[in-house]
């Protein structure tokens, strides 16, 4: 009889896997485990701790996640591994060339240490006041440009095995308020929100994406979306069209309320197909596992599209020219830096950290 895969993506506390890690993740049979800076210091450590997740999961087709946007979302860089362009940046050049040698490139680094899932691209349209936690992680203000170089990034990932993730629908870019640390509440109307939609509309064929926690009140004033059923079913599978692999945002951010087990059992039944969570403590996983909240037959169905990528063995050609045209055109452009990694901070803050 098969083991019914927990309909998690969950973090482990270092950069090896403790006695109870492994016995909780073999029990508990969890969709992957997502990797953050506090995993990474080696190419050979990395290699070495996805090759043991996968073997006390004891599945090929086990998820092993980085954040690869490029900029200061790059979680490989504390590893010794190149600093690659923020989106911002790649949305300013708007080469389509280079934003696909971007992809090829950090597919080559993912497949390099094991990891075969990447929560990438972002779709978010930049605004004015959208909030730190976005800055210079938004391809641009133009739909125009995310949509184009947005399905160029993961169609790039997806033909290199590597399972792109677009995020975070329906939208998340006129949030003022990192969701992080509070609930960015989203007070406009549908109307004025399908601009938002749109990059996500055209690029809805992607096989995984990555819900908001954002408030709209004009869609559902009780729950943000990730939560929501108005959010999940009117919206992202109703008027985006989205049906594929859905998964939640981190349900330990501050956007959130409730115990986890409310936060996973509230978002699966809403209609995601799996929920993160991310902060590597031994008592959260063990909350999370508790729900016992397995993959439907439906959201298997949608996972089978991922098993398929992640069986793709496909030779990357060409490395090095992708290389040189990577980086002459880079170093005529001067990276807009800030300085805020939202993913470290609320870490800091659920440890207590000032």
């Amino acid at each position: 009889m098969t083991k019914p895969i927990l309909a998690a993506i969950v973090s482990v506390s270092s950069t090896v896997l403790t006695d109870d890690e492994k016995r909780l993740l073999e029990k508990a049979n969890p969709l992957g485990v997502s990797l953050f800076a506090r995993n990474l210091k080696t190419k050979t450590q990395i290699k070495s701790l996805t090759k043991a997740i996968k073997e006390v999961i004891g599945r090929d087709d086990v998820i092993i996640a980085l954040d690869e946007e490029g900029g200061r979302v790059n979680r490989l860089k504390s590893a010794g591994f190149c600093d690659y362009a923020s989106q911002k940046l790649l949305g300013r050049i708007d080469r389509k060339k280079i934003t696909k040698a971007h992809a090829e490139l950090i597919s080559a680094d993912m497949k390099s240490v094991g990891a075969n899932f990447n929560f990438a691209p972002c779709l978010d349209i930049e605004y004015k006041d959208t909030s730190n936690a976005l800055k210079t992680r938004c391809l641009a203000k133009s739909v125009r440009k995310i949509s184009e170089h947005g399905k160029i990034l993961w169609q790039t990932y997806q033909k290199n095995g590597i399972c792109p993730c677009i995020k975070h629908l329906p939208g998340h870019g006129r949030a003022n308020t990192d969701p992080h640390l509070n609930l960015p509440v989203l007070d406009f109307s549908v109307q004025t929100l399908e601009q938002d939609f749109a990059p996500f509309i055209y690029n809805k064929d992607c096989p995984a994406a990555m819900t908001a926690h954002i408030l709209l009140p004009k869609v559902d004033s009780k729950y943000p979306v990730t939560m929501s059923k108005k959010g999940v079913q009117t919206l992202i599978r109703g008027l985006i069209g989205y049906q594929g692999f859905l998964i939640s945002d981190a349900l330990e951010m501050h956007a959130l309320k409730g115990s986890i087990p409310e936060r996973v059992n509230t978002s699966l039944d809403a209609g995601v197909d799996a929920v993160c969570y991310c902060l590597g403590d031994f008592k959260g996983l063990q909350e999370v596992v508790s729900t016992k909240r397995f993959l439907t037959d439906v959201s298997l169905e949608r996972f089978s599209k991922i098993q398929n990528i992640l069986k793709t063995h496909n030779t990357q050609t060409n490395l090095d020219l992708f290389k040189q045209i990577y980086y002459s055109k880079l170093n005529l452009f001067e990276e807009e830096r800030v300085n805020y990694d939202a993913t470290e901070v609320l870490f800091k803050l659920n440890k207590g950290v000032s």
